[in-house]
């Protein structure tokens, strides 16, 4: 067993008043005795799942029976217990049982036996991947009743402020059942709101929000969190004017789409700003905009992914240019930042594809879940070099004071767990950065998903012909159908086509993601087609409506390709489940902008004279060319992830954010 200060990070005259872990562990370094577990793990893991799930379902019947008195007096006597042994066996499976219990009395549920798998490995420290539709929510309540039970202050993060408020109401009765305080935070809420959610036993949160939250905290604190003066602050706060911290520490997290959170958005850095005044900044922008719309392709610059590159030649006229000029453009390293930022604002970033305009505003989208990212800017002038192109009100430039990203943020948690239903194929990474392991949870009932291949076409205009015939199709049938795509470009460009055929559907983008739920509860009707971004693929669930099992469940149509087969994992998982029937197709063209990235233009130019009018590509040469494509993005983007790991760690240290380098 782990020594209980391990097992219970709880603030206190241990671990001080803002427990974190404050050197980061090598992951890459794991001793022999857990190296030999690692691999003995998988051989028992089925046999311990057996006995705990026996055991704990026997000792909840027993419970069953009691009063509420008698209840609430075993809950009590097991939180004592569990505050001075910890997480010994015994006691964790008479926990657990308490707290199906209490999910029974509070619910009206009794917990499946593959939602007490998941939570004890959860509590394992360990990541559960669980499909849609099985559970996770109440899994993950479980967890963290749990946790909570023992005194440690947890941290459920999950995609959205509406998930947040969503699940902490959902699961507010079981944990009242239990003693325990819960409350959320969310972008709305002042300080004095935001000290009282986090002086809970458990907090509902978004990971930014909850950066943001240390951040600020670190500012304020600064070494102070691990040391005597932290204490002395808190005893003297009335008369100094001295803030409570938000936070109690980082004890322990429980991660919604923890894929999501640990690996997709790993490297999106949190920042905190503040104004500051440039002299002259507006009119080198505008100056850097007017010279780079003058700029010629391969000439001039090349476009390398999400970014532009000038050539040595751009570099000889901007120092001509330079001549006459002077301030930033005195400087070499100054002037072709602004010109690569003007350049990436004018052919890279795209309007209704990373970004919409609101109220006159640019509002950034998410990348990987297509929703608006709320409070977010891009640095370093971008932003502002967007707003000129667009003709939107300029804002001001901001300074960062502190920041701080997901994969230097989560590993300072004591405990750090989570769940999702597409975790496997990110494994090795996840257990190289964060140190955690992955397992499978089984379904409860099996899985009747139908895969019907990918279809791949020669041009987008044939790709969505081909996209409304089957939507066509489908409808005739009266099945519901969920349609993917890749921004909100493609899914508004859909919907003019839907229209035109006559077909009634519903969109679901970075645009109407205030009415999501509204959405998502309608979109499992007989007949209803629902256009998607990526706002479908995390966090909610589609219900299948009356007589549409017998029908053949939810069709979702792909026209999306995703950097990951994991991220394609996430919206074929709407259809399919807890057992239902449903099925899936792919259906691209080769213009999607992975394909002219990653595959070398001879093998698409030898490719597309095969496909003819209007005819596909074999489903299974269609398949290993997606699979090329994805393979060398995934390599891409963990080069990118693992470079940004090493830079995190030199900003922290230049910016003194609280902790780095101690």
């Amino acid at each position: 067993m782990k020594g209980p200060l391990e097992e219970l990070p709880i603030p206190g005259i241990v671990l001080g008043g803002y427990p974190e872990r404050r050197k980061l562990p090598d992951a890459n370094r794991d001793s022999l005795a857990q190296r030999v577990r690692g691999m003995v793990a998988p051989f028992r893991r089925r046999a311990d799942w057996d006995a705990f799930t026996w055991e704990t379902q026997a000792r909840r019947e027993v419970l069953e029976s009691l009063s509420d008195a008698s209840f609430s007096h075993i809950v009590l006597v097991t939180r004592k217990l569990l505050f001075s042994e910890g997480f010994e066996d015994g006691l964790l499976t008479e926990a657990m049982a308490c707290a199906c219990e209490a999910a029974r009395r509070a619910l009206g549920v009794v917990p499946f036996n593959t939602q007490l798998i998941a939570a004890r490995l959860m509590l394992d420290n360990q990541l559960a991947e669980m499909e849609t539709g099985e559970g996770k929510t109440l899994a993950t309540a479980l967890t963290a009743a749990v946790a909570a039970m023992a005194g440690i202050p947890v941290h459920c993060v999950t995609a959205n402020d509406y998930l947040v408020t969503r699940d902490a109401e959902l699961m507010q009765s079981l944990y009242r059942m239990l003693g325990l305080t819960a409350s959320t935070v969310t972008q709305k809420d002042d300080p004095a709101a935001r000290r009282r959610a986090y002086a809970c036993d458990i907090t509902y949160c978004t990971a930014k929000e909850l950066v943001f939250d240390y951040l600020k905290d670190g500012l304020q604190l600064g070494r102070a969190k691990h040391d005597l003066l932290h204490r002395v602050q808190v005893l003297s706060q009335q008369e100094t004017g001295w803030q409570q911290p938000f936070l109690r520490g980082l004890c322990m997290a429980i991660v919604d789409e923890a894929d999501s959170v640990l690996i997709d958005e790993a490297g999106t850095p949190l920042i905190v700003a503040r104004m500051r005044q440039i002299p002259n900044e507006a009119n080198d922008l505008l100056q850097a905009l007017r010279i780079a719309k003058n700029l010629r392709a391969e000439r001039h610059y090349r476009l390398a992914g999400d970014h532009a590159e000038i050539t040595d030649q751009a570099r000889g006229l901007l120092a001509k240019l330079a001549s006459d000029r002077t301030g930033a453009w005195r400087d070499p390293r100054r002037r072709e930042e602004l010109i690569v930022h003007a350049l990436s604002a004018l052919h890279v970033y795209q309007r209704d594809r990373h970004y919409v305009i609101q109220d006159g505003k640019i509002c950034i989208i998410d990348q990987i879940t297509g929703r608006l990212a709320e409070g977010r800017a891009w640095s370093r002038g971008l932003h502002q070099l967007i707003e000129l192109k667009e003709g939107c009100e300029v804002t001001g430039p901001q300074v960062p004071i502190a920041q701080i990203t997901f994969q230097r943020f989560f590993p300072r948690y004591l405990r750090l767990t989570g769940t999702s239903g597409t975790l496997i194929e990110a494994r090795r990474e996840l257990k190289a950065d964060y140190k955690l392991g992955v397992r499978r949870v089984p379904l409860r009932r099996s899985s009747q998903r139908r895969y019907l291949g990918i279809e791949l076409y020669a041009t987008q205009d044939k790709k969505w012909r081909r996209v409304i015939e089957r939507v066509r199709e489908m409808h005739a049938l009266g099945r519901p159908q969920l349609i993917g795509t890749d921004s909100v470009a493609d899914s508004e460009q859909l919907s003019q086509l839907l229209h035109a055929k006559g077909l009634i559907h519903q969109v679901l983008n970075a645009r109407q993601d205030r009415e999501e739920a509204n959405i998502v509860a309608s979109a499992g009707e007989t007949g209803a087609i629902t256009v998607a971004t990526n706002m479908a693929g995390r966090g909610t669930d589609i219900a299948l409506g009356a007589g549409v099992v017998e029908l053949g469940g939810l069709h979702v149509i792909s026209c999306q390709l995703n950097s990951e087969a994991r991220i394609d994992r996430q919206l074929y998982g709407r259809s399919g489940r807890q057992g239902d029937p449903g099925s899936v197709e792919t259906i691209l063209s080769l213009e999607e902008p992975l394909f002219r990235r990653w595959v070398p233009g001879w093998v698409r130019h030898t490719i597309a004279p095969l496909l003819g009018a209007e005819r596909a590509l074999p489903n299974w040469i269609a398949a290993r060319v997606v699979r090329l494509a994805q393979s060398l993005e995934v390599l891409a983007r963990r080069t990118q992830r693992r470079n940004l790991i090493r830079r995190d760690a030199l900003d922290e240290r230049r910016l003194s954010i609280s902790g780095a380098g101690e």
